[in-house]
């Protein structure tokens, strides 16, 4: 991911040893915008620590059999989620939502659901999702990361 992402629904800043070489810990800034959306992400090489600076947000992370959970976050709150597994934040409030996203790492690393789909083979997520290979075919091959 690009260090500075902006998007209508909000931005993200990512600091790392790409951009401060003298760290050990790869951080991001999160803003977004009232009904923004972080995507649904995940990070293959460490698990997610969060604090919540400001605003109302609800974050969904998916694990294995089916299971999801949801929890809604304010001011002050922290999150946690481990490596690897599936989430999304959305701005549930009127205000901003502000959250830091640090990650015991020198780098950070993320992949989307849309990036991961646009880059596998169409006609293989079809076999298996039944979309439509013209949907898959559809998909902006570079990472949206906010959502408005």
């Amino acid at each position: 991911m690009e260090p500075n992402k902006k998007a209508k629904g909000g931005e993200v800043k990512i600091v790392d040893r790409k951009i401060w070489p003298a760290t050990n810990i790869a951080a991001a800034i999160v803003t977004l915008k009232p009904g923004g959306l972080r995507e649904l992400h995940w990070h293959p090489n460490e698990d997610e620590w969060q604090y919540y600076v400001s605003g109302h947000g609800r974050m969904t992370v998916f694990a294995a059999g089916a299971r999801a959970r949801t929890m809604d976050f304010e001011e002050g709150d922290v999150g946690y989620i481990e490596k690897s597994m599936p989430h999304y934040i959305e701005n549930t409030g009127d205000t901003d939502l502000v959250f830091i996203e640090v990650f015991p790492t020198p780098y950070y690393q993320d992949i989307s659901l849309a990036e991961w789909l646009a880059h596998t083979p169409a006609r293989l997520v079809d076999q298996h999702l039944e979309t439509g290979e013209a949907m898959l075919k559809a998909i902006p091959k570079a990472e949206a990361v906010i959502k408005p």
